[in-house]
């Protein structure tokens, strides 16, 4: 029997790309249409029916190109078989159990309280999928996870990101990273979702995968421990802010400035609050305000006015200057101006 499927997606998006599509829902009894849905959205494979009764598979897939979500459950106990899969996965039972194998490893359980990782490369088998276990299947993009650990250590990675074979999830940073998992699979599925908007939904699609990288031990673990949790790095700091020493009048936002020192907006507020004990637009305003007051101190009066001075320092809004300068300084700019 042939159940009810929305929204199928056609094709596949490039690696890396970031796509805004509908989720698919979907129950079915037919394996082949079970087959055919898992192999669009996750990877080619052999499904088995392990189990004489009836079953129904019920899915909720979200397709983001990056990373694809999934709420699966089969009802019945199957065998699949993938072969390599290409990409990054994490199956982790929110019920039940799993029994799986990749490559020439054991044969490992994964449990609510221990995800199985699996590794792009190594012919994958998943042994028994019991009939109770609800799984939420997470697929990251090989390319994105490893751009976005360059991105954590702010340097070019040699070798692959090796990610071991499971995954603590009933406590510590990995109780954590399924929890962000959970909200971002319950939030794909809302057409008005905060992950259909082009960009917070790259951004939290982000912050899924370089969680990942510090919730899981693999093989760069240590040098994301001794690289400050990934916050950016103090080069990515002095470029932004010897951007804004530069010409600090230019109407700088975060995003000009993450651009300017090649990292993300959120990653150096994260490290100016780290290396300078501020914000980039404090920051910018205080070298904004000192050479406001440095010009006030050496102009004439009646040569220069407070408003020419504010405006040539970066100043827009002469009220919201006039404040933050007495607060600095203890007296205001046209005091200054006339001493």
């Amino acid at each position: 029997m042939s159940g009810h499927r929305g929204n199928a997606v056609a094709g596949r998006a490039p690696a890396g790309t970031m796509v805004t599509v509908p989720a698919i829902t979907m129950t079915t009894s037919d394996v082949d249409e079970a087959r055919t849905t898992l192999g669009e959205h996750f990877y080619s494979n052999f499904l088995e029916v392990l189990s004489p009764e009836p079953w129904t598979a019920a899915f909720e897939i979200a397709p983001a190109g990056v990373v694809t979500l999934g709420d699966l459950h089969f009802g019945a106990d199957v065998r699949i078989k993938f072969g390599e899969l290409g990409a990054y996965h994490v199956d982790i039972p929110l019920s039940g159990e799993l029994a799986w194998r990749q490559g020439r490893g054991d044969a490992m359980v994964a449990t609510t309280g221990r995800a199985a990782v699996f590794q792009p490369v190594g012919d994958t088998t998943l042994e028994r999928w019991h009939g109770d276990c609800r799984l939420l299947a997470v697929k990251i993009d090989r390319e994105v996870l490893e751009d976005e650990l360059a991105r954590m250590l702010d340097e070019r990675i040699g070798a692959p990101v090796q990610l071991g074979p499971e995954l603590e999830m009933s406590r510590g940073p990995g109780a954590a990273w399924l929890r962000l998992a959970r909200l971002l699979a319950a939030d794909a599925t809302d057409e008005h979702g905060l992950l259909r908007h082009p960009v917070l939904g790259r951004r939290m699609y982000e912050n899924l995968v370089g969680g990942l990288l510090l919730a899981a031990p693999h093989n760069y673990r240590a040098a994301l421990d001794n690289h400050r949790s990934g916050l950016a790095a103090p080069r990515a700091v002095r470029r932004a802010a010897e951007a804004m020493r530069a010409d600090a009048a230019q109407p700088f936002t975060v995003a000009d400035l993450a651009q300017i020192a090649g990292v993300s907006p959120r990653s150096l507020q994260d490290g100016f609050q780290r290396y300078l004990g501020t914000s980039p637009m404090a920051y910018l305003r205080g070298l904004r305000l000192s050479r406001a007051h440095q010009e006030l101190r050496e102009a004439e009066p009646g040569q220069s006015s407070v408003a020419e001075i504010a405006y040539r320092c970066g100043f827009v809004h002469l009220g919201r200057f006039a404040a933050v300068y007495r607060r600095r300084y203890g007296v205001s700019p046209s005091q200054t101006l006339r001493s």
